[in-house]
């Protein structure tokens, strides 16, 4: 494959941004795969971010919403994503605060319920368990599990 010139290579990366929202580093990882030289990667860059095509705090705002409502994560895993991304601390800290504490306990509720259908309607303490497991590496916080699944006090002891 032949190495893109800059104006192709901006082209293309207007065009990839255009398809759905874009972080710098998925950009930035396009254009290294597409051979575009460093400097003329951080040029592109600069000029997708001028031009509107890429917006770290719109990408991050659209991730947070897609991943609480499709992809039923909480915000533990959601914030390890964006950072993943590398994303400043501060625009995750903002995208997370969009996120309504009435709808992110239902759908952790519907997350515990599903799973819960999925033992088959045991509620012992091992079924318990496995619940919190679940909903811990679906990225929920485990105090706000243990609130959902409703453990006695005398279970949980850990």
């Amino acid at each position: 494959m032949r190495e893109l010139s800059e104006p192709e290579a901006l082209n293309k990366a207007a065009a990839y941004c255009t398809t759905c929202e874009r972080c710098i580093s998925e950009v930035t990882a396009k254009l290294v795969s597409w051979g575009v030289a460093p400097v003329a990667q951080q040029r592109i860059i600069d000029r997708l971010q001028h031009e509107n095509f890429i917006s770290e705090e719109r990408y991050s705002r659209a991730f947070v919403n897609d991943k609480l409502r499709f992809n039923r994560w909480g915000r533990i895993k959601i914030t390890a994503a964006l950072r993943e991304k590398r994303l400043p601390g501060n625009l995750i800290k903002k995208a997370l605060e969009q996120i309504d504490d009435e709808e992110y306990m239902k759908i952790l509720r519907e997350v515990v319920a599903a799973k819960r259908r999925e033992l088959r309607g045991k509620d012992d303490y091992a079924s318990k368990q496995k619940i919190l497991r679940f909903a811990a590496s679906r990225g929920f916080e485990p105090a706000l599990i243990m609130q959902t699944i409703k453990f006695s006090p005398d279970e949980m002891d850990f």
